[in-house]
Formats: structure tokens, sequence, C-alpha cells
């Protein structure tokens, strides 16, 4: 089995002259991971702990990584100061390999490897502005994860999207395939070309609202729940008889049904299990084109 190890290209004597300045100032560097077969299906974990993250379809073979963050001035000591350590720009020892640090008050790395299609994107207790992902355009499984404060943003991706959050909003924005979304403080706002019309899917957030698009054939079995909110669809939704009943009126070109349980329902007759659920917001089902 073909095994590549691909680290952060950081350059070491760039990065070096970025720490010497008396100013912290914004780095940018890229690192380019090539797939073991490109054009076939390929998966990207990426999980972060202080950082936005997007993840970008775009027409190339590689998955190119692109790292913002800020570095600071050290003295030799690790705290602030006019000289630049040397050793904070290097390798490193003990195992780091070509490990690169950047960013933050106390620096910072992130490591990419790509074994068999699959690449796993790592920064551990790191700080970053943003970790950018451009993928090929082909069938992809994301895997993406955020902790502290950032956003996570896929535009143009077909595919498995499993995308959880814990302090931030997730935005999908022209997706194809499968989606479940899930964070905890922040909104959940998906736009849906196409779906895959066997794969349940699934959105829930704590405090904010869930706010998806389908298109406009999109066939599922609804289960929904807004404690503190409303749920919208522009889609004429049957709803099961053997459930609790439902207030349902019309407000202008989308209905409104009110109920503290959960809503069970169908779209166009029903198909894969769908789940939305918020806590403390609104749900929107919106007919896309």
């Amino acid at each position: 089995m073909k095994r590549i190890a691909v680290f952060v290209l950081l350059m070491v004597f760039s990065f070096g002259r970025v720490l010497a300045q008396t100013e912290a100032k914004e780095i940018k560097e890229q690192m380019v991971v090539p797939l073991s077969e490109p054009g076939k299906a390929f998966k990207v974990i990426a999980h972060v702990m202080h950082s936005s993250l997007r993840v970008v379809g775009y027409e190339g073979k590689d998955v190119v990584i692109n790292v913002t963050g800020e570095a600071h001035k050290r003295d030799a000591s690790g705290g602030s100061g006019s000289n630049a350590s040397s050793g904070n720009a290097s390798s490193g020892s003990g195992g780091s390999g070509s490990m690169r640090r950047i960013g933050g008050n106390s620096g910072g790395e992130i490591t990419a490897e790509e074994d068999n299609n699959t690449v796993t994107i790592n920064t551990g207790l790191s700080r970053f502005s943003m970790i950018e992902v451009k993928v090929p355009q082909g069938t992809a499984t994301l895997n993406l994860g955020a902790i502290n404060d950032g956003s996570i943003v896929v535009e143009n991706v077909s595919g498995q999207l499993e995308v959880n959050n814990v302090n931030g909003p997730i935005t999908l924005t022209n997706v194809a395939g499968s989606v479940v979304a899930t964070t905890v403080n922040g909104d959940v706002v998906v736009g849906l070309k196409s779906v895959d019309p066997q794969a349940p899917m699934a959105f829930s957030t704590l405090n904010g609202k869930i706010d998806v698009a389908f298109p406009p054939a999109f066939k599922a079995n609804l289960k929904l729940k807004a404690e503190h909110g409303d749920i919208f669809s522009d889609f004429d939704i049957e709803v099961a008889h053997d459930k609790p009943n439902v207030n349902k009126s019309s407000e202008g070109h989308m209905y409104k049904i009110n109920i503290d349980e959960w809503v069970y329902g169908k779209i166009n007759g029903g198909g894969p299990e769908m789940m939305m659920k918020t806590t403390f917001g609104s749900v929107y089902i919106r007919k896309g084109k």
C-alpha cells in the first residue's frame, strides 16, 4: 500500500524573518498533497481546535491546503522580545521530522498525511485564522470538525459530508450528495443542488436556525423539531395523522407548522429519513432551483 506523509511547507528562513520583526504579521503558506490515485474517490479528514475551516471544490487533481495565521516575535526564552529564536522555525528535535511551527503567541503546527486517497489534516491545539482546503471536483467523503469560535464552510463539493462544529456556524453552498451537519452554537445553512436518493440526512443545532434548500423533486420522510421556534417550508409537507395534532397555516408562499413535539411527515411521497432539530431557533425547508 502506498503511503505518503506530507507536512506543511513553511519556509524556514522566510518564517524566521517574520518572527524577527517587531510587530505581528499575518503569514500565508501553502502545501500541495498529491493523491495516490488521482481521479478516483477520495476522503478528507480535518479537525481543528482554534481555526475556521473552508473546503472548496476546484478543477485540479491534488488536495491543496492554504494556511493563514499570525506570527509574533519571540525572545530566546520563548517570550516576547526583539530577538527571534531560531528554534521556533526549525524542524525541531525529538522526532518532529519536517514539521514546522507557525502562528499564534506560542507558535503552531499543522500536519497533513495522505494514505490510499485519504488525507488527514491535524492542527492539535494550534491556533490559526483560516485553513482552506481545495479538493478535486470528484466523489468526496468529508469528515470535518471545529471546536472554538471557528466557522466551517464547504462550497462546490459532491459526496458524503459529515460536518461537526461546537462554537460556530456551518455553511454548505452548492453541495451534492448527503449531509450530516451538527453544531451547538451557530446556524446551519445548507444549499443542496442534488441529493443521494438512498442516504438519510440530519441537521441539528442548539442555539441557531436550520435553513436548508433542497431540489424541487426531493423526497424524504421528515422528523422535525423546533422547541422554541417555528418550522417553515416551501414544500407541501404531508404530516403524519397518527402523530400529535399539528397546527398548520400558510404565511405568504410558505407553510408554518406549530407544535411542541416532533413533527413527522413526508415530502413528495416520502423517501430516506431526514431529521432537523433546533432548540433556540427556527427550521426553514426551502425549495431550491
